[in-house]
């Protein structure tokens, strides 16, 4: 839950906290013993993600290490998954599109909402780092398949709050639902510290010793380690802890509204109504967005693409260490010497080094290295053969793992091709990513429509050099309608951008008719390029148009001046008058912005016969 305080709904009995409480843990316990199995893979996905991968699942529903069967075998790990992953969430890490809200309808007041809305969302994205939030949940969903967003009101900070949740926190109520929406309850169980628990709920709690999991040996909101009570090869003992189990309930014939119950315990810190508005219509909904690599069919949790892997990296450390065991027997070799012929264990502890002095018994046989043949070249064949599986299971080609060109590939066509099947591969991946960015905002909105109900400062960053800052009330959040800039932001790239431009400026696509850019046209390419305001001309053709959208706004006090850019005005208010037509309330703002165009247009043309006449030769 946010930090602020909720009490017991309607202060109920010790009798029926009680109750509660023993309902909520015992639906816990049952839920852990079904989603054991799943955290196993869990575990064994992160194990060989780390390089420790001489270890496996046991009848016992645990996770042990494989020892040697004798002293000198090779047991080496040559890690390909990690190359993997870490390729994959490179080429992720690129899906981050902009949520822009769009209007309800085409009139004034839906648009300039929807644009308000938008710096809203723009500002949110820059105060959470939400960037970094998808980041970290990216991670653990190429990991172990599924990762979740916890989206709630912060009443400490009285604003929107998103953190990541880690699948071992996330408890549904069948593992066979398709999504969140299909769970008639699900659970968020978490570790905190017992001081955290009083802070936010005033209730004094029993602290414990509690082992928390840990990917990456950091617990808490930072890199990947998030707390867990599930018990693995990696964990940290903490003392003073205490676990928070939250059950939501969906609305249904009892509950109207859902049920949230949060116990720490043996405490009871809240019982009432879903608190958050998050689904369409104002109804009550779950705070949690899903995020998968790859659906499963049935499945409630997203598979990943290193529990496909895993067989043949078993496969390629083995052919991996048995081939330099061979190579050791060739390198070193194997002496044999007659049953007392010579002082074995000197020649155990030194071997044969160069210019040793060997001495045998007289009469015996002299010691010999035995032949040990060649490395069978079915190595060499069954490395390649796993390196190529590699690159089939797991749908990373060595293009884009290795940043190197195939050989036999010199065709600029055919690399493009392969860079495409890459991204075809992902596509899965990059949807989902998509999808939880935008559910992400629209529940962010619609949590500023419920709580914000006091006028809130923000601030707006257009990425081109431009700042505004802005107040905003639950009043100005009108449409959640969310759609994204870019539609793949994989092929989107800046220089596949500019090189588009630049086709279109040579097919005269974007001149006017008499083959000239329009100076309005040069600042939307520079932007669009990423050059933003390049120079000073630029910057001053931007604040034309600037000016010229805040008169459309407020026309009425709108003035032409000596100094306007009278041609980009012109194209500013005639833009805005085209582009609502269909309204007919606005009748006389339209007619005033006409009025306001004749004078740029009668002032346009007396510069202009002022400009001829001065070139005109004086008598």
């Amino acid at each position: 839950m946010a930090k602020t305080k909720i009490q017991t709904k309607n202060n109920p009995s010790a009798r029926f906290a009680e109750d509660v409480v023993q309902s909520v843990k015992a639906d816990f316990a049952q839920r852990q013993k079904f989603r054991r199995p799943y955290e196993l893979s869990w575990q064994l996905n992160m194990n060989f993600l780390m390089g420790n991968q001489y270890c496996a699942v046991t009848p016992r529903g645990s996770i042990e290490q494989e020892e040697k069967y004798y002293f000198w075998q090779e047991k080496q790990v040559y890690n390909h998954i990690a190359p993997i992953v870490e390729t994959r969430l490179a080429r992720l890490n690129r899906v981050r599109p902009k949520p822009i809200v769009r209007p309800f309808s085409n009139s004034d007041a839906d648009v300039n909402s929807a644009k308000l809305t938008s710096k809203i969302l723009d500002s949110l994205r820059d105060k959470t780092r939400l960037d970094e939030i998808v980041g970290r949940a990216t991670a653990w969903s190429e990991t172990c398949g599924t990762s979740f967003y916890k989206v709630s009101w912060d009443g400490s900070s009285d604003d929107v709050k998103i953190s990541v949740c880690s699948p071992f926190e996330i408890y549904p109520d069948s593992n066979v639902t398709a999504s969140l929406d299909e769970c008639a309850s699900v659970i968020h169980a978490k570790v905190y510290p017992k001081e955290y628990v009083k802070d936010v709920w005033g209730v004094e709690v029993k602290g414990e010793t509690i082992k928390v999991f840990s990917l990456d040996g950091v617990t808490g909101s930072g890199g990947l380690g998030y707390n867990s009570v599930v018990p693995s090869i990696s964990q940290e003992a903490k003392t003073e802890q205490t676990l928070v189990i939250e059950r939501y309930t969906k609305p249904c014939g009892e509950y109207p509204l859902g049920r949230l119950e949060i116990v720490a315990g043996e405490s009871l810190l809240y019982a009432g109504d879903l608190p958050y508005a998050l689904n369409e219509d104002g109804k009550r909904g779950y705070p949690f967005v899903r995020q998968t690599s790859s659906e499963q069919a049935g499945c409630f949790w997203g598979a990943s693409v290193i529990e496909r892997v895993i067989p043949v990296q078993r496969a390629y450390n083995a052919v991996k260490n048995r081939k330099h065991e061979f190579l050791n027997r060739l390198a070193m070799g194997v002496l044999t010497v007659e049953n007392g012929s010579v002082d074995t264990d000197n020649l155990e502890e030194e071997g044969l080094s160069p210019g040793k002095i060997l001495v045998y018994r007289q009469g015996a046989e002299k010691p010999s290295l035995m032949d040990s043949g060649d490395v069978p070249a079915d190595f060499a064949y069954e490395e390649d053969r796993l390196l190529s599986e590699f690159v089939t299971v797991s749908g990373v080609s060595e293009f884009a793992r290795n940043s190197t060109t195939p050989t036999t590939v010199t065709s600029g066509v055919a690399l493009q091709l392969i860079a495409e099947q890459d991204d075809i591969r992902l596509a899965g991946s990059i949807d989902s990513v998509k999808t939880s960015i935008r559910q992400i905002a629209k529940y962010a909105l619609r949590l500023y429509k419920q709580f914000a109900s006091k006028s809130r400062l923000a601030r707006f960053y257009d990425g081109q050099g431009v700042a505004e800052v802005f107040y905003f009330s639950s009043n100005d959040v009108g449409s959640d309608d969310v759609v994204f800039e870019t539609e793949n932001e994989l092929t989107d790239s800046p220089a596949t951008r500019r090189t588009m431009l630049f086709d279109l400026l040579n097919a005269g696509v974007l001149t006017d008719g008499q083959g000239k850019l329009p100076q309005s046209a040069k600042a939307k390419i520079l932007s669009l390029m990423g050059f933003g305001n390049w120079d000073n001309a630029q910057d001053l053709t931007q604040l034309h148009i600037s000016r010229a959208e805040k008169e459309n706004l407020k026309i009425e006090d709108a003035e032409v001046l000596e100094v306007d850019d009278h041609a980009l005005h012109i194209e500013e208010h005639t833009r805005f008058i085209v582009s609502n037509l269909t309204e007919k309330t606005d009748k006389q703002k339209r007619d005033k912005i006409i009025s306001h165009i004749r004078e740029h247009k009668k002032m346009m043309e007396e510069n202009e016969w002022n400009t001829e006449n001065s070139a005109l030769p004086k008598n």
